[in-house]
């Protein structure tokens, strides 16, 4: 489909998605952001849903303003990705000895590594900028600096909820490794302390949503702001980055005969701000469950964890704000899903994948989450797919 143009405040609301489809709670967060006056285009990818801040599938293209709770807390979340030399027949009959290598491999969950991983050991890992990463720690807001050694043992972990590590399967049988993280508490501590810190500036008193608290060009609080957000996004790709190089140690290890080589790393943040120039203005560009899908660039659109994902390559289309969805996205809330459904739903949901069947991912149903095929359909103009994956391990924290 194409999208559909609903009226807004400030600029028209462009979804890619039908209007009717979407929750009330969603619809009026859209109609609150496109009243804001710095805003300039809200596209709406067709895997939005209610969320904390502002829509989840939104893309957010604001003039010399930013919002910080539009961001969210888990800043530069994303994808990354790695095709294998490896097939199907190379798998054991049963996987979960490899579930397990890869669960003591990268600490899951609100777990972190005993010490700091030393990225010079890890295989193929660009060290070059990681002093220099370090030390711009220094520079970013007092309120989070006692998190230093907490944030430096959490590089390479993945965390809990809508996270995952991922063995795939593609149509014609060949192996890719898959994950799903971000920036760890230390992102969230720095989202949370700047969104307290936007919320009492006096040109937001008068916003219908306190959450849309903004900061403006040319103030400290913009600059503060965007140097703790650019270190977070960076933070958060190193993380994948470490968790991937982790995840290649354990498939060498584990399939020593096959001599296992990698393709080039696919990777895309899915919760992060950008600045991009649309229509002669330079904007800065929110895009809050949403990747960047520009002309030939690579993007990954995960569904749930028991059912496919897509590796896809952007078409370019302006009226998204080169954008596509960041995945399946929620049809209901995590207490939903778990007032919904049990256990032995979990397990008829994920039959023939390796993973988690207790009580603590019942809110990760795939039930929980909408079709993946539809909301792929939904956004033919905006992605092309490359090639369609199916997990047969799923490791959650």
């Amino acid at each position: 489909m194409s999208y559909v143009e609903v009226p807004g405040a400030q600029v028209p609301i462009r979804m890619w998605a039908d209007p009717a489809s979407v929750e009330e709670g969603a619809l009026q967060q859209l109609r609150n952001v496109a009243t804001l006056p710095w805003i300039k285009g809200l596209a709406v990818m067709p895997d939005v849903h209610y969320g904390k801040g502002a829509t989840v599938g939104s893309v957010i293209a604001m003039r010399d303003a930013v919002c910080p709770a539009a961001v969210g807390v888990d800043i530069g979340c994303g994808m990354s990705a790695v095709k294998t030399s490896l097939t199907a027949n190379d798998l054991p009959g049963d996987l979960s000895r490899l579930r397990t290598k890869i669960e003591q491999a990268i600490p899951v969950g609100r777990g972190m590594h005993d010490t700091p991983v030393d990225p010079g050991r890890l295989h193929g890992f660009p060290t070059a900028k990681w002093d220099d990463f370090w030390e711009r720690f220094d520079g970013i807001a007092e309120a989070v600096k006692f998190r230093q050694e907490r944030a430096a043992k959490q590089v390479g972990t993945l965390g809990s909820g809508n996270h995952f590590i991922e063995f795939c399967l593609d149509e014609s049988g060949a192996v890719w490794l898959m994950l799903h993280s971000g920036s760890r508490n230390i992102g969230k501590e720095l989202a949370e302390h700047h969104i307290g810190v936007a919320q009492k500036l006096p040109h937001n008193q008068g916003l219908i949503d306190r959450d849309l608290a903004v900061f403006v060009a040319q103030t400290p609080q913009m600059a503060a702001y965007r140097n703790d957000l650019f270190w977070a996004q960076e933070y958060a790709k190193y993380n994948r980055a470490i968790m991937m190089a982790l995840f290649r140690d354990v498939v060498r290890k584990e399939f020593k005969k096959a001599k296992v080589t990698f393709e080039p790393e696919i990777s895309a943040h899915h919760n992060y701000v950008a600045e991009e120039r649309y229509e002669g203005m330079d904007l800065l560009v929110t895009r809050k469950g949403a990747i960047r899908a520009g002309s030939g660039e690579y993007g990954i659109i995960p569904g749930s964890m028991g059912t496919g994902s897509y590796i896809v390559k952007g078409l370019g289309n302006e009226k998204s704000f080169n954008s596509a969805s960041h995945g399946a996205g929620r049809r209901m809330s995590r207490n939903a899903a778990k007032r919904r459904f049990s256990t032995r739903d979990l397990e008829e949901q994920t039959r023939g994948v390796e993973c988690r069947k207790d009580s603590g991912v019942v809110d990760e149903i795939p039930a929980a989450y909408k079709p993946i095929e539809q909301v792929m359909d939904q956004q033919r103009d905006l992605v092309e797919v490359v090639a369609k994956l199916k997990q047969v391990i799923c490791v959650k924290g």
